[in-house]
């Protein structure tokens, strides 16, 4: 492996490290390089080849085995599906969110400790008073993720890492967006106490009515910029 160049994204480091296992440098079965000695070959920080091992591991690539070490799990080049995530529309993004939110708080208020009601608290206190549209997004994307850490179920919770850097940028260019509404601090409080109360059904109603009101609005939007049916009267004309 080669360094990345300085201001290179995670991607720069998951394309390395993909090479790797392209080649057979890194041979299936086989365990990859600590951590640490990765951040030192490629010249970055440990948070940068963590985030780039995750993202093999979601797609099947790596296999993460906690006290032992990551192990190289297929040879099959996961780029096609990073880019399809990559090149996900809000609309795409919103509609995966809203089955990922109601299940994590359906299990989060079956689930959850004192401590991650506490956690949680300071993570809805965080969004509300986040203004800047990208510290907003990452905000709001972090009280998301809380919730499904409280729901206990490491798939869950692995998914929504995978896919929380899509919502921050999705909540961001909302924020920037006022014909998108966001859901506000009422609708968000509403899904942390039904947590808080242990109501599985109305934590999981909470969390739908979070994402429902901006994927409508997507929807309309999307209808009104698609081009018209072959043969449709246009606007002004008689039906």
């Amino acid at each position: 492996m080669s360094p990345v160049a300085s201001g290179s994204t995670v991607d720069a480091v998951l394309d390395q490290l993909q090479a790797q296992v392209s080649d057979g440098s890194w041979a299936v079965g086989e365990r990859i390089p600590a951590e640490l000695d990765l951040a030192a070959q490629l010249g970055v920080s440990r948070p940068a080849v963590r985030e780039a091992i995750r993202a093999l591991s979601h797609v099947g690539v790596l296999e993460v085995r906690r006290g032992d070490g990551t192990y190289v799990r297929s040879g099959a080049d996961p780029h096609p599906l990073l880019r399809r995530v990559a090149r996900a529309s809000a609309r795409d993004v919103f509609e995966v969110q809203l089955a990922y939110d109601v299940q994590a708080a359906r299990l989060a208020a079956r689930r959850r400790t004192d401590a991650d009601l506490a956690r949680l608290e300071d993570l809805l206190r965080a969004r509300d008073e986040a203004t800047e549209p990208d510290a907003f997004g990452a905000a709001d994307a972090r009280f998301h993720l809380g919730v499904a850490e409280a729901s206990r179920n490491p798939v869950l919770i692995e998914a929504m890492r995978y896919f929380i850097d899509r919502l921050h940028e999705s909540m961001r260019a909302i924020r920037l967006d006022h014909e998108v509404p966001e859901a506000g601090p009422a609708r968000h409080r509403a899904v942390l106490d039904a947590i808080a109360a242990a109501n599985p059904q109305a934590a999981a109603t909470a969390a739908a009515a979070v994402v429902e009101p901006t994927l409508a609005a997507l929807e309309t939007l999307l209808d009104k910029a698609a081009p018209p049916e072959p043969g449709a009267p246009l606007d002004g004309e008689a039906g």
